[in-house]
């Protein structure tokens, strides 16, 4: 089975529309596929996922993928879903056969349900109807949106980024498993086991991400599950080998065939790779 790491950024400063990467953080100098290499071990494609709310980056990701050696099998890019062009917007990105999705980045704005307001509901459809992936961004505070939007966009693929970032550092594991069960139980959306380490802070171990996987597994099941890096952002907590190698540890019991669906077959199927 493919192994695919369905999550990771790549980012040139220079660009200057990466407004929340601020120097003072660790990971603020431009990162590449040169860099990512290395850390990839038997990851044999990957999905790359905008880092920044404009056009511009989703083009540089596009030609980013097609000059990836067949690395990157598929792009998840960003568009103004507010725009009155937004349908029009769509269709012409969706042209790239790279595109496989688009993600407004839900998680930095203040209406927890912006995606839910009637000027979004024509791009909406118009991603539906190209078989795009919707990539959700969201916090817990979302979770109940996102059912929301499943019945009102049934034929629209769901991919809930990060599990929804839960508060594992704070201890955060109420309503948030409640909250991602009910999506579970009411939609069709898939859920990337990603960010964890993050949100778990610099000091976690492999047990304190241990109830949180576990519930993920749970309620999702492996084949409802896609792994992904998160790179570079998890270096702001650890490392990439960190995560794989914590992630292997929480996958250990499961049978070889769901871990080969977490580890690349589910991302196979959601994304067309």
């Amino acid at each position: 089975m493919m192994r695919v790491d369905a999550h990771h950024h790549v980012w040139q400063l220079h660009r200057g529309d990466y407004g929340w990467l601020t120097p003072d953080l660790p990971i603020h100098r431009d990162h590449s596929l040169d860099d990512l290499r290395p850390l990839l071990g038997d990851i044999t494609a990957t999905v790359l996922v905008q880092a920044a709310p404009t056009e511009a980056e989703t083009q540089f990701l596009l030609e980013t993928a097609r000059n990836s050696g067949g690395l990157v099998r598929a792009v998840v890019g960003w568009v103004d879903l507010a725009a009155p062009d937004a349908p029009l917007l769509i269709a012409r990105l969706a042209r790239a056969s790279l595109l496989k999705g688009l993600r407004p980045m839900l998680q930095d704005i203040s209406d927890t349900e912006w995606i839910l307001r009637p000027e979004i509901q024509a791009g909406l459809i118009e991603m539906a109807a190209r078989g795009l992936v919707f990539d959700a961004l969201i916090q817990p505070r979302h979770l109940p949106i996102v059912v929301t939007l499943a019945r009102l966009h049934p034929a629209l693929p769901i991919v809930i980024d990060h599990a929804a970032k839960p508060d594992i550092a704070g201890g955060g594991f109420q309503p948030w498993a409640d909250d991602i069960a009910r999506v579970v139980h009411e939609t069709a959306a898939v859920c990337k086991l990603s960010g964890l380490l993050t949100e778990a802070g610099a000091n976690q171990t492999v047990a304190d991400l241990r109830p949180y996987v576990a519930h993920l597994l749970d309620v999702f099941g492996p084949r409802r599950l896609l792994w992904g890096s998160d790179w570079p952002v998890v270096n702001l907590a650890g490392d990439y080998h960190r995560w794989r190698e914590a992630t292997l540890e929480l996958l250990r019991e499961l049978p070889d065939a769901d871990r080969d669906a977490i580890l690349g077959g589910t991302a196979m199927t959601v994304y067309g790779l």
